[in-house]
Protein backbone atom coordinates (compact mmCIF):
# COMPACT_ATOMS: atom_id res chain seq x y z
CA UNK A 1 0.00 0.00 0.00
CA UNK A 2 1.32 3.45 -0.90
CA UNK A 3 1.82 5.64 2.13
CA UNK A 4 -0.14 8.91 2.02
CA UNK A 5 1.19 11.42 4.57
CA UNK A 6 -1.14 13.90 6.25
CA UNK A 7 -1.98 17.13 4.46
CA UNK A 8 0.21 20.14 5.08
CA UNK A 9 -2.82 22.03 6.36
CA UNK A 10 -3.56 19.40 9.02
CA UNK A 11 -0.95 21.00 11.27
CA UNK A 12 -2.05 24.61 10.73
CA UNK A 13 -1.90 26.74 13.86
CA UNK A 14 -5.34 27.57 15.20
CA UNK A 15 -4.28 30.82 16.83
CA UNK A 16 -2.43 33.91 15.66
CA UNK A 17 1.34 33.62 15.54
CA UNK A 18 3.38 35.40 18.18
CA UNK A 19 4.84 38.24 16.18
CA UNK A 20 8.58 38.73 16.46
CA UNK A 21 9.98 42.20 17.24
CA UNK A 22 11.02 44.50 14.40
CA UNK A 23 12.53 47.98 14.94
CA UNK A 24 9.98 50.76 14.46
CA UNK A 25 12.43 52.88 12.44
CA UNK A 26 13.56 50.10 10.12
CA UNK A 27 11.91 49.31 6.75
CA UNK A 28 11.12 45.73 5.74
CA UNK A 29 12.00 45.26 2.08
CA UNK A 30 10.48 42.44 0.02
CA UNK A 31 11.59 41.20 -3.40
CA UNK A 32 8.88 39.21 -5.21
CA UNK A 33 9.59 37.36 -8.48
CA UNK A 34 6.87 35.89 -10.73
CA UNK A 35 6.92 32.54 -12.47
CA UNK A 36 7.39 32.34 -16.23
CA UNK A 37 9.66 29.51 -17.38
CA UNK A 38 12.67 30.56 -19.43
CA UNK A 39 11.28 34.11 -19.35
CA UNK A 40 12.84 34.22 -15.88
CA UNK A 41 15.70 35.72 -17.88
CA UNK A 42 13.83 39.03 -17.58
CA UNK A 43 13.75 39.41 -13.76
CA UNK A 44 17.23 37.87 -13.46
CA UNK A 45 18.54 40.38 -16.01
CA UNK A 46 16.76 43.29 -14.29
CA UNK A 47 18.41 42.39 -11.00
CA UNK A 48 21.77 41.87 -12.72
CA UNK A 49 21.53 45.30 -14.33
CA UNK A 50 20.75 46.87 -10.94
CA UNK A 51 23.81 45.11 -9.49
CA UNK A 52 25.99 46.44 -12.32
CA UNK A 53 24.74 50.03 -12.22
CA UNK A 54 24.34 50.63 -8.51
CA UNK A 55 26.14 47.93 -6.48
CA UNK A 56 29.45 47.46 -8.26
CA UNK A 57 28.49 43.89 -9.15
CA UNK A 58 27.69 42.96 -5.54
CA UNK A 59 24.75 40.60 -4.99
CA UNK A 60 21.45 42.41 -4.63
CA UNK A 61 20.12 39.78 -2.22
CA UNK A 62 21.66 41.50 0.78
CA UNK A 63 19.42 44.52 0.29
CA UNK A 64 16.15 42.64 0.92
CA UNK A 65 14.72 41.22 4.13
CA UNK A 66 12.64 38.60 2.30
CA UNK A 67 12.56 37.15 -1.20
CA UNK A 68 9.49 35.37 -2.57
CA UNK A 69 9.54 33.52 -5.86
CA UNK A 70 7.31 31.11 -7.75
CA UNK A 71 8.48 28.55 -10.30
CA UNK A 72 11.34 30.15 -12.23
CA UNK A 73 11.11 33.02 -9.76
CA UNK A 74 11.55 30.50 -6.96
CA UNK A 75 14.74 29.19 -8.57
CA UNK A 76 16.06 32.77 -8.86
CA UNK A 77 15.16 33.38 -5.20
CA UNK A 78 16.99 30.21 -4.14
CA UNK A 79 20.04 31.22 -6.15
CA UNK A 80 20.15 34.66 -4.55
CA UNK A 81 19.68 33.23 -1.06
CA UNK A 82 22.45 30.71 -1.75
CA UNK A 83 24.92 33.53 -2.34
CA UNK A 84 24.86 33.85 -6.12
CA UNK A 85 24.67 37.22 -7.80
CA UNK A 86 21.78 37.93 -10.13
CA UNK A 87 24.34 38.21 -12.93
CA UNK A 88 25.44 34.61 -12.24
CA UNK A 89 21.83 33.45 -12.35
CA UNK A 90 21.07 35.37 -15.55
CA UNK A 91 24.13 33.83 -17.22
CA UNK A 92 23.06 30.33 -16.17
CA UNK A 93 19.64 30.91 -17.76
CA UNK A 94 21.16 32.28 -20.96
CA UNK A 95 23.97 29.74 -21.30
CA UNK A 96 22.31 26.60 -19.93
CA UNK A 97 18.62 27.18 -20.57
CA UNK A 98 18.72 25.34 -23.89
CA UNK A 99 19.70 22.17 -22.00
CA UNK A 100 16.42 22.36 -20.08
CA UNK A 101 14.26 23.52 -23.00
CA UNK A 102 16.07 22.17 -26.09
CA UNK A 103 14.93 24.02 -29.22
CA UNK A 104 12.99 21.68 -31.55
CA UNK A 105 12.95 21.54 -35.31
CA UNK A 106 9.77 22.70 -37.05
CA UNK A 107 8.45 19.13 -37.10
CA UNK A 108 9.68 18.57 -33.56
CA UNK A 109 7.68 21.58 -32.40
CA UNK A 110 4.51 20.04 -33.80
CA UNK A 111 5.30 16.66 -32.23
CA UNK A 112 5.99 18.29 -28.86
CA UNK A 113 2.76 20.29 -29.03
CA UNK A 114 0.76 17.13 -29.73
CA UNK A 115 2.57 15.25 -26.98
CA UNK A 116 1.67 17.94 -24.44
CA UNK A 117 -2.02 17.16 -24.92
CA UNK A 118 -1.56 13.90 -23.01
CA UNK A 119 1.96 13.89 -21.52
CA UNK A 120 4.59 16.27 -20.17
CA UNK A 121 6.90 17.74 -22.82
CA UNK A 122 10.33 17.78 -21.15
CA UNK A 123 12.48 15.40 -19.14
CA UNK A 124 13.11 16.79 -15.65
CA UNK A 125 16.64 15.38 -15.59
CA UNK A 126 18.47 18.35 -17.18
CA UNK A 127 16.76 20.81 -14.83
CA UNK A 128 17.67 18.67 -11.83
CA UNK A 129 21.27 18.43 -13.02
CA UNK A 130 21.52 22.20 -13.30
CA UNK A 131 20.06 22.70 -9.83
CA UNK A 132 22.43 20.10 -8.38
CA UNK A 133 25.33 21.89 -10.02
CA UNK A 134 24.28 25.14 -8.31
CA UNK A 135 23.06 23.94 -4.91
CA UNK A 136 24.49 20.46 -4.35
CA UNK A 137 23.03 19.06 -1.12
CA UNK A 138 22.56 22.48 0.51
CA UNK A 139 19.59 22.47 2.90
CA UNK A 140 16.87 25.08 2.50
CA UNK A 141 17.38 26.19 6.10
CA UNK A 142 20.84 27.49 5.29
CA UNK A 143 19.46 30.23 3.02
CA UNK A 144 21.07 33.60 3.71
CA UNK A 145 17.78 35.46 3.25
CA UNK A 146 14.21 34.78 4.37
CA UNK A 147 12.34 32.92 1.63
CA UNK A 148 8.72 32.14 0.74
CA UNK A 149 8.43 29.79 -2.24
CA UNK A 150 4.98 28.52 -3.30
CA UNK A 151 4.29 25.07 -4.69
CA UNK A 152 1.15 22.92 -4.89
CA UNK A 153 0.64 19.48 -3.36
CA UNK A 154 -1.45 17.14 -5.49
CA UNK A 155 -2.32 14.25 -3.16
CA UNK A 156 -4.40 16.54 -0.96
CA UNK A 157 -4.98 19.26 -3.57
CA UNK A 158 -3.75 22.17 -1.48
CA UNK A 159 -1.28 25.06 -1.61
CA UNK A 160 2.17 24.55 -0.11
CA UNK A 161 4.66 27.29 0.74
CA UNK A 162 8.26 26.43 1.53
CA UNK A 163 9.36 28.83 4.27
CA UNK A 164 12.78 29.36 5.78
CA UNK A 165 12.99 29.15 9.60
CA UNK A 166 12.52 32.89 10.09
CA UNK A 167 9.81 32.30 12.71
CA UNK A 168 9.94 29.80 15.59
CA UNK A 169 6.83 28.06 14.19
CA UNK A 170 8.54 27.29 10.86
CA UNK A 171 10.20 23.93 11.39
CA UNK A 172 9.09 21.65 8.56
CA UNK A 173 11.19 22.88 5.65
CA UNK A 174 14.53 23.56 7.34
CA UNK A 175 16.13 20.29 6.25
CA UNK A 176 14.60 20.04 2.78
CA UNK A 177 17.20 20.33 0.04
CA UNK A 178 17.24 23.48 -2.06
CA UNK A 179 17.23 21.27 -5.16
CA UNK A 180 13.98 19.65 -4.08
CA UNK A 181 12.38 23.03 -3.35
CA UNK A 182 13.39 24.30 -6.79
CA UNK A 183 12.03 21.23 -8.54
CA UNK A 184 8.80 21.41 -6.54
CA UNK A 185 7.99 25.03 -7.32
CA UNK A 186 8.90 24.62 -11.01
CA UNK A 187 7.09 21.36 -11.86
CA UNK A 188 4.90 23.11 -14.44
CA UNK A 189 2.01 20.92 -15.69
CA UNK A 190 2.36 19.81 -19.32
CA UNK A 191 6.03 20.91 -19.28
CA UNK A 192 7.40 18.65 -16.52
CA UNK A 193 6.20 15.58 -14.67
CA UNK A 194 4.86 16.19 -11.16
CA UNK A 195 7.54 15.61 -8.51
CA UNK A 196 7.19 12.74 -5.99
CA UNK A 197 8.34 13.93 -2.56
CA UNK A 198 8.10 11.55 0.42
CA UNK A 199 4.53 10.53 -0.33
CA UNK A 200 3.47 13.93 -1.62
CA UNK A 201 3.09 14.99 -5.26
CA UNK A 202 4.48 18.45 -5.94
CA UNK A 203 3.27 20.67 -8.80
CA UNK A 204 4.29 24.16 -9.93
CA UNK A 205 3.36 26.97 -7.54
CA UNK A 206 2.13 28.99 -10.51
CA UNK A 207 -1.04 26.90 -10.33
CA UNK A 208 -2.27 29.26 -7.62
CA UNK A 209 0.39 31.90 -6.87
CA UNK A 210 2.32 32.77 -10.01
CA UNK A 211 2.84 36.22 -8.53
CA UNK A 212 3.80 35.50 -4.89
CA UNK A 213 3.68 39.08 -3.63
CA UNK A 214 0.79 38.40 -1.24
CA UNK A 215 2.40 35.23 0.11
CA UNK A 216 5.36 37.31 1.21
CA UNK A 217 3.34 40.25 2.48
CA UNK A 218 0.94 38.17 4.57
CA UNK A 219 3.85 36.20 6.00
CA UNK A 220 5.65 39.37 7.06
CA UNK A 221 2.51 40.79 8.69
CA UNK A 222 1.90 37.50 10.50
CA UNK A 223 5.49 37.02 11.68
CA UNK A 224 6.71 40.50 12.65
CA UNK A 225 5.48 43.28 14.90
CA UNK A 226 5.68 46.19 12.48
CA UNK A 227 3.50 48.81 10.86
CA UNK A 228 2.33 48.18 7.31
CA UNK A 229 3.86 51.49 6.33
CA UNK A 230 7.34 50.08 7.02
CA UNK A 231 7.03 47.56 4.17
CA UNK A 232 8.43 48.28 0.70
CA UNK A 233 7.95 45.76 -2.13
CA UNK A 234 9.75 45.32 -5.45
CA UNK A 235 7.67 42.99 -7.65
CA UNK A 236 9.23 41.66 -10.87
CA UNK A 237 7.30 40.02 -13.71
CA UNK A 238 8.31 37.79 -16.62
CA UNK A 239 6.14 39.51 -19.23
CA UNK A 240 2.39 39.26 -19.72
CA UNK A 241 0.14 38.21 -22.58
CA UNK A 242 -2.68 40.54 -23.49
CA UNK A 243 -5.97 38.76 -22.82
CA UNK A 244 -9.50 39.92 -23.52
CA UNK A 245 -12.78 38.07 -23.74
CA UNK A 246 -13.86 38.79 -27.29
CA UNK A 247 -17.04 37.53 -28.94
CA UNK A 248 -15.42 34.26 -29.99
CA UNK A 249 -14.35 33.47 -26.41
CA UNK A 250 -17.64 34.64 -24.96
CA UNK A 251 -19.48 32.07 -27.06
CA UNK A 252 -16.71 29.51 -27.47
CA UNK A 253 -15.51 26.27 -25.96
CA UNK A 254 -12.15 24.61 -25.30
CA UNK A 255 -10.56 25.68 -28.57
CA UNK A 256 -11.38 29.37 -28.12
CA UNK A 257 -10.23 29.25 -24.48
CA UNK A 258 -6.98 27.39 -25.10
CA UNK A 259 -5.00 30.30 -23.63
CA UNK A 260 -6.92 30.24 -20.38
CA UNK A 261 -3.91 29.15 -18.29
CA UNK A 262 -1.92 32.25 -19.21
CA UNK A 263 -5.08 34.30 -18.64
CA UNK A 264 -5.50 32.80 -15.16
CA UNK A 265 -1.86 33.58 -14.33
CA UNK A 266 -2.38 37.16 -15.47
CA UNK A 267 -5.58 37.55 -13.44
CA UNK A 268 -3.94 36.08 -10.32
CA UNK A 269 -1.04 38.49 -10.65
CA UNK A 270 -3.28 41.53 -11.00
CA UNK A 271 -5.38 40.40 -8.05
CA UNK A 272 -2.35 39.81 -5.83
CA UNK A 273 -0.93 43.21 -6.71
CA UNK A 274 -4.30 44.85 -6.04
CA UNK A 275 -4.47 43.25 -2.60
CA UNK A 276 -0.92 44.36 -1.82
CA UNK A 277 -1.79 47.92 -2.89
CA UNK A 278 -4.77 47.88 -0.52
CA UNK A 279 -2.72 46.61 2.43
CA UNK A 280 0.38 48.80 2.20
CA UNK A 281 -0.50 51.47 -0.37
CA UNK A 282 0.28 51.54 -4.06
CA UNK A 283 3.16 53.92 -3.41
CA UNK A 284 4.88 51.15 -1.40
CA UNK A 285 4.77 48.55 -4.19
CA UNK A 286 6.98 48.99 -7.25
CA UNK A 287 6.03 46.69 -10.14
CA UNK A 288 8.53 46.22 -12.96
CA UNK A 289 7.50 44.11 -15.94
CA UNK A 290 7.62 44.07 -19.73
CA UNK A 291 4.68 45.71 -21.52
CA UNK A 292 1.76 43.44 -22.30
CA UNK A 293 2.09 41.77 -25.68
CA UNK A 294 -0.14 39.90 -28.08
CA UNK A 295 2.95 37.92 -29.11
CA UNK A 296 4.37 36.91 -25.73
CA UNK A 297 7.43 34.69 -25.54
CA UNK A 298 6.50 31.06 -24.83
CA UNK A 299 7.63 29.73 -21.46
CA UNK A 300 10.02 27.31 -23.17
CA UNK A 301 11.27 29.50 -26.06
CA UNK A 302 14.92 29.88 -25.08
CA UNK A 303 15.89 31.41 -28.43
CA UNK A 304 13.47 34.35 -28.24
CA UNK A 305 13.98 34.83 -24.52
CA UNK A 306 17.76 35.19 -24.82
CA UNK A 307 17.47 37.39 -27.90
CA UNK A 308 14.89 39.83 -26.52
CA UNK A 309 14.75 39.89 -22.72
CA UNK A 310 18.21 41.16 -21.67
CA UNK A 311 17.69 44.29 -23.79
CA UNK A 312 14.19 44.69 -22.36
CA UNK A 313 15.68 44.46 -18.85
CA UNK A 314 18.16 47.25 -19.60
CA UNK A 315 15.33 49.44 -20.89
CA UNK A 316 13.22 48.83 -17.78
CA UNK A 317 16.12 49.64 -15.45
CA UNK A 318 16.85 52.78 -17.45
CA UNK A 319 13.29 53.89 -16.70
CA UNK A 320 12.96 52.87 -13.04
CA UNK A 321 16.46 52.14 -11.77
CA UNK A 322 17.00 55.40 -9.89
CA UNK A 323 13.77 55.01 -7.95
CA UNK A 324 14.65 51.39 -7.15
CA UNK A 325 18.06 52.55 -5.95
CA UNK A 326 16.49 55.20 -3.72
CA UNK A 327 13.95 52.92 -2.07
CA UNK A 328 15.72 49.56 -1.95
CA UNK A 329 19.47 49.97 -2.42
CA UNK A 330 20.40 52.87 -0.13
CA UNK A 331 21.52 50.51 2.64
CA UNK A 332 21.98 46.79 3.13
CA UNK A 333 19.49 44.77 5.13
CA UNK A 334 20.56 43.42 8.49
CA UNK A 335 21.96 39.91 8.33
CA UNK A 336 19.27 37.27 8.53
CA UNK A 337 19.65 34.84 11.43
CA UNK A 338 17.45 31.69 11.32
CA UNK A 339 15.48 30.82 14.44
CA UNK A 340 17.26 28.14 16.48
CA UNK A 341 15.96 24.61 16.65
CA UNK A 342 13.75 23.96 19.71
CA UNK A 343 15.53 22.14 22.52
Amino acid sequence: MNYVPPGRSDDTHQTRRIRQPWPADKPFRILSIDGGGICGILPAAILAELERRFLGGQSIAGYFDMIAGTSTGGIIALGLAHGRTAADIRDIYVERGANIFPPPSRIGRIVRSVRRTHRYAYDRGPLEEELLRIFGDTPYGSARTRLCIPSFEGRHGEPWIFKTPHHPDYRKDRFERMVKVGLSTAAAPTYFEALPNNGYVMVDGGLWANNPVMNALVDVLACYDLDRGQIDILSLGCGETTFKVDEAKAQGGLFQWKGVIRAAMRAQSHNALGQAYLLVGKDKVMRVDAPESTNAIALDDHRRATAELPAMARSLVEASGREIERVFLASEADAYVPCPLPV
